[in-house]
């Protein structure tokens, strides 16, 4: 269900259509996306799809997964990424990693769950090392990977009532740059991508909260919050994100590592 005041269409400058690619230039490469069932993971499995990679379609969302996997020949993975046994047992021959999946709670830090900033910190922290940690063996041995993190804004960026997810984002800044130092070497490039608010599922299901934590009508998330800080006054599409994404697996970005790239509309220019 799209937010109030959320376009059914892009706006001026959106993209009108999804060819993340027109060579397949990743024909023979593994990818592995998590969080790829639906928003910024799905635009992204088909993205590197189309390219010609092999896409594992890691999710926990097993019907979602599995549809996403049959629509471009990829490869269903069912894993919650917040048991430590399900990560370790993901695929570990991934060429190209794509860290993406995550999760949002709203509420001021004294109000905060702990169970659930601890959760938030699983999954978007210690699961992108386990994943990386078994997956970099096979990308040093083959002297070529990519991993894409995909952050935030708020990696770079704080706002108020989201303690857990800017911290996570933040960490994963932290995990991303090591990586790039590590793996130079062999061939390995790591770098963040830094989106401003998606239209996704994710950004659908704060609108309520964001009202309560902000004392403002739903209605007026959009503007009053979404996109309060950004210069273009639009919510960023999956594609654009995946695109990016894409990009970052092309020969022209190989001297690029230990970068965090802002899709903001401008938040960072201010």
């Amino acid at each position: 269900m799209d937010s109030p005041k959320t376009p059914q269409h892009p706006g001026p400058g959106a993209p009108v259509a999804a060819g993340p690619a027109s060579a397949r230039f990743l024909a023979g490469r593994k990818a592995l996306v998590t969080g790829a069932a639906s928003g910024i993971g799905r635009a992204c499995a088909e993205g590197f799809a189309a390219a010609g990679a092999e896409v594992y379609v890691v999710d926990r969302a097993a019907e979602a997964a599995e549809e996403v996997a049959g629509a471009i020949g990829g490869i269903a993975v069912v894993a919650d990424l917040s048991e430590a046994e399900a990560v370790d047992a993901l695929p570990g021959d991934a060429d190209i990693v794509v860290n993406n999946a995550g999760l949002q709670h709203i509420a001021p830090v004294h109000e905060f769950p702990p169970d659930l900033f601890t959760l938030i910190q699983r999954v978007m922290v210690e699961a992108p090392f386990r994943i990386l940690r078994r997956t970099l063996p096979h990308m040093y041995a083959g002297a070529w990977g990519r991993v894409v993190n995909i952050s935030s804004v708020h990696g770079l960026r704080a706002s108020a009532y989201k303690s857990a997810y800017v911290t996570a984002k933040h960490a994963l800044e932290g995990l991303s740059k090591v990586v790039a130092l590590e793996g130079a070497a062999h061939g390995v490039t790591s770098n963040c991508l830094n989106p401003g608010y998606v239209r996704t599922p994710l950004v659908e299901r704060q609108i309520a909260d964001q009202a309560r934590a902000h004392g403002i009508p739903a209605a007026d998330v959009l503007d009053q919050v979404f996109l309060e800080r950004t210069a273009i006054k639009r919510l960023i599409e999956p594609v654009e994100v995946a695109e990016a994404a894409l990009w970052l697996c092309t020969a022209h970005s190989a001297h690029l590592t230990g970068s965090s790239i802002p899709l903001d509309g401008g938040w960072t220019a201010h």
